[in-house]
């Protein structure tokens, strides 16, 4: 049987070929011959989970990599290849990762957030008792998101040059902030 070219008169796209580098030799899991200390196979997974508590901080983005990393950097540093995943356990501030050498960038995400969504008593929401900055702190909550996730590579966040962990706070009085940190890999 012959096929044509053409179905419905769109010709197949060519996927580009796409090459991965791996950091690590591939080994068969029964092969005693090859327990080399460097392979995957030969490292068991291992998980460290700590909660960091961030002091409260004034309302908009901060970046908090420094301190992050001065909490994890020990355990982080036993990691050869894994994830770290971070939860803020609110729902009035957020986590992002963004740019991490120009302060301008996060006010000006402040400045974005406040237009994007109203705030004060001529805003429409209807849960206003914890004050007129509660709803739209959920609401950018929402936006931004309370979970990350970051690669681990031969024991660092394996970011951009230019990437930082940012922490931003929506609210206009803020608390402590708690960010569970789970580490995951070899």
């Amino acid at each position: 049987m012959q096929t044509s070219s053409v179905i419905f008169g769109v010709k197949p796209l060519s996927a580009p070929i796409i090459r991965v580098k791996s950091l690590y030799t591939p080994t068969t899991f029964n092969d005693p011959s090859s327990r080399n200390p460097d392979s995957m196979a030969a490292a068991a997974p291992k998980w460290a989970q700590k909660t960091i508590t961030l002091p409260p901080q004034r309302r908009g983005c901060h970046l908090i990599t420094p301190k992050i990393l001065k909490e994890i950097g020990q355990d982080l540093s036993g990691f050869n290849c894994g994830l770290a995943h971070f939860f803020l356990q609110h729902t009035s501030a957020s986590l992002t990762i963004n740019e991490n050498y120009d302060s301008d960038v996060r006010d000006d995400t402040e400045t974005f957030l406040n237009r994007v969504v109203p705030e004060g008593m001529s805003a429409p929401w209807k849960h206003t008792m914890e004050g007129p900055d509660d709803m739209p702190a959920h609401i950018k909550s929402s936006m931004f998101g309370c979970t990350l996730t970051v690669p681990i590579t031969n024991g660092q966040l394996n970011m951009g040059t230019w990437q930082g962990i940012w922490l931003c706070e929506h609210r206009d009085s803020a608390t402590a902030r708690k960010v569970v940190v789970t580490l995951n890999g070899i």
